[in-house]
């Protein structure tokens, strides 16, 4: 068995280190310093080692205080002899536990991505399920309007009340058969080009005027008001808000604060800016939009042909960027399908909501585009 080992020694008040020989006895090591005839002896029991336990470490041993003397071993079969040549030294790590360590290190680096990977695609939306079901109405309609203001402040919203409550008609005429109404539904048309509509918490739905002007019946856009109050009623929104924002909106969320919310506004916002809803929540929101729209009388093929028409627009245009609504919303062949396959469960109503020029009148709401509006905005 090897006793004998090359080392170098640190006195711990200064950096430099002294090229050593080191001889394991019974009790402990004894060091010689090659460049004097310095000799020293460090027992086991006051030897502890702080390095080494790793592959690509060197072994370092020290004894002392706050200014202790250091030992460095390159080789770790140092380790070994030491352990086998005295009981006392075992404390010192074996060396053949390094691949154990290394394994279980990779093991708990692999439980750990697991566990990161289950709570971001399980915990998280479980979690988010839970608060969007139990959060208070009235904290919905908090962070609701505090998406509103950052979406439209007043400065940039069209008010015309003659026309708004032409609009605001048409959704009480798809609400009146909800039961129970949790919410109050509030219409707010932004001056901006942008062709989207945006539901918001608490009821809010946000229009803007790009959207507003392209639809050719006052039908059109209730089909996308129905599909929007579908959203709200869902908690499909809220849900989502909860999904991708800070745990604190989480708690506050669980906890009913409300005096909170208003700060986690510009969050919400910032989410629903980029949202997409998933699969189930758009063929929820449409078939339950559809079903709105036949239990109020109104023409579903309003629906159908708006969505129709802004899939031809996306592709004939290449993904214009003032085309944000499709972007949210994927308008796809099989889902205009679909909904022509639910339109056909009921007759086609024979009055429309609103003649041809009333309905270019509501939809000139807005008059003339700002300039500040006519660029892509969020």
């Amino acid at each position: 068995m090897r006793l004998d080992w090359d080392a170098a020694y640190l006195d711990g008040r200064t950096a430099a280190r002294r090229p050593a020989s080191v001889h394991i006895t019974r009790t402990g090591i004894d060091i010689a310093l090659r460049e004097s005839a310095t000799r020293f002896f460090w027992p086991f029991r006051e030897i502890r080692q702080t390095q080494g336990a790793y592959a690509g470490e060197q072994v370092r041993l020290e004894r002392g205080g706050d200014l202790a003397e250091v030992l460095l071993v390159g080789d770790i079969g140092f380790l070994s002899a030491a352990r086998a040549a005295s009981p006392e030294a075992a404390h010192l790590h074996e060396p053949g536990r390094r691949r154990f360590r290394v394994g279980l290190t990779f093991g708990a680096l692999l439980a750990a991505v697991a566990l990161a990977v289950g709570i971001y695609y399980v915990a998280i939306p479980a979690f988010a399920g839970v608060a969007a079901a139990r959060v208070p109405v009235a904290w919905e309609e908090k962070l609701g309007a505090a998406i509103v203001d950052h979406f439209a402040p007043p400065s940039r919203r069209c008010e015309d009340p003659a026309r708004q409550a032409r609009i605001d008609a048409i959704v009480a005429q798809l609400t009146a058969s909800v039961q129970p109404r949790p919410y109050t539904f509030r219409i707010t048309i932004v001056n901006s080009g942008i062709v989207n509509a945006v539901a918001a918490p608490g009821g809010h739905i946000i229009v803007f005027r790009g959207l507003l002007e392209r639809t050719d019946s006052a039908e059109e856009l209730a089909g996308v008001l129905a599909h929007e109050v579908q959203h709200v009623l869902h908690r499909h929104v809220t849900r989502a808000i909860f999904q991708q924002a800070s745990t604190g909106v989480l708690m506050a969320a669980l906890v009913g604060d409300v005096s909170g919310v208003v700060a986690y506004g510009l969050q919400g916002a910032r989410t629903l800016g980029d949202l997409q809803m998933n699969r189930a929540a758009e063929s929820e929101a449409d078939r339950d939009g559809m079903r709105l729209l036949q239990e109020a009388g109104i023409d579903t093929e309003g629906m159908i042909t708006f969505f129709d028409k802004l899939s031809k627009y996306e592709r004939e245009h290449g993904g214009d960027s003032l085309t944000r609504y499709l972007r949210s919303h994927p308008t796809t062949a099989e889902r205009i399908a679909t909904l022509r396959g639910l339109a056909a469960a009921a007759p086609r109503p024979e009055r429309r909501l609103l003649g041809e020029d009333d309905w270019n009148n509501v939809k000139s709401l807005c008059g003339e585009l700002p300039e500040d509006s006519r660029s892509p905005q969020r």
